[in-house]
């Protein structure tokens, strides 16, 4: 078969995998797609919202629709790397005998990761990036794919550690939950409190989500698109000469390398799942504001000007 085919195939199982995630969850729908986008790219997500928004649920949902085996951590101030890893026992014949923590999964929930110290918070870099751990000098290769989603409560900040740039960075797509409208809380509530149940059929499985990974990395990209993802990355850095004012005047750091890689396999996802056969300058400006949020930090004056990373990234285009 073809990979022109193949893509097709592709684009009617994501528009049936919606479908099924629309069963459970109201609304959503740009967060909803930029959660697949990061599975299908092969990234990681980290999703900013107040409690009662169903990210859990989300989660749990589109990871049935996957086919896919689904951990939560819930990440409290005691919380030891060892119970995210998992840790060797004692067996009854007196042998050691390693014990797999949560992070031998497909999907990942890391549930409020800001409120453990930053060494229970690196545990999961090495996991991240490298897709393995190594406990105890022994080295563990994770299961394929293998998808971090981590949230946070942009409201209470007491008792919590941010996260550090280097953690941050290894999220493809920083997303931001918004409430629901009238119209979908009406929806929420109507479902909530009856005792109607919605099914979630199983629509792919892991190996056809590594060989929808695999078509979009086999995507060509024309040069001048690779050109301006590379030239918007750079804009963003202060020092650059490409600079604008707004940038030279409200950001201390702009963002590294890795956004761009992921500003160009995040804009094949979206091209793919907007029947289009290669991305544009369109589709990387569609996905750029998720991928530099958390990437490029604003000084003090643009906190006290109220400027926001969503302006100071539209700048950039």
């Amino acid at each position: 078969m073809s990979d022109v085919k193949s893509l097709q195939l592709q684009l009617e199982k994501y528009n049936s995998l919606k479908k099924e995630i629309s069963k459970v969850i109201v609304g959503q729908d740009i967060v909803i797609e930029q959660i697949l986008i990061s599975i299908f790219s092969g990234g990681h997500s980290l999703l900013i919202g107040v409690p009662g928004l169903a990210k859990t649920l989300m989660v749990n949902t589109i990871a049935k629709a996957l086919g896919l085996d689904f951990k939560r951590i819930q990440f409290t101030p005691d919380l030891m790397p060892s119970d995210i890893l998992g840790s060797e026992i004692l067996d009854h014949e007196r042998q050691f005998k390693f014990v797999k923590g949560p992070v031998f999964s497909n999907i990942l929930l890391a549930d409020e990761i800001n409120r453990t110290p930053p060494k229970t918070q690196s545990a999961l870099l090495e996991a991240m990036q490298e897709r393995a751990v190594t406990i105890g000098g022994k080295h563990y290769t994770l299961d394929s794919p293998y998808f971090v989603l981590a949230t946070q409560n942009p409201i209470e900040q007491e008792g919590t550690y941010p996260l550090p740039e280097a953690q941050l960075d290894r999220f493809m797509f920083s997303i931001n939950l918004q409430y629901p409208t009238f119209d979908e809380e009406v929806e929420v509530v109507k479902r909530t409190t009856s005792k109607s149940h919605s099914q979630v059929d199983v629509i792919f499985s892991a190996i056809e989500i590594l060989d929808f990974q695999n078509l979009i990395m086999k995507i060509p990209v024309a040069d001048n698109v690779i050109n301006y993802a590379v030239n918007l990355v750079g804009k963003s850095r202060p020092g650059s000469l490409g600079s604008n004012s707004i940038v030279k005047q409200y950001v201390d750091w702009g963002a590294g390398p890795r956004a761009s890689q992921n500003l160009i396999l995040a804009a094949k996802t979206f091209a793919v799942i907007n029947n289009k056969l290669s991305p544009d300058i369109e589709d990387v400006q569609a996905v750029a504001i998720g991928v530099l949020r958390h990437r490029i930090i604003k000084n003090y004056k643009a906190e006290s000007d109220e400027v926001s990373i969503e302006s100071i990234v539209k700048s950039l285009f």
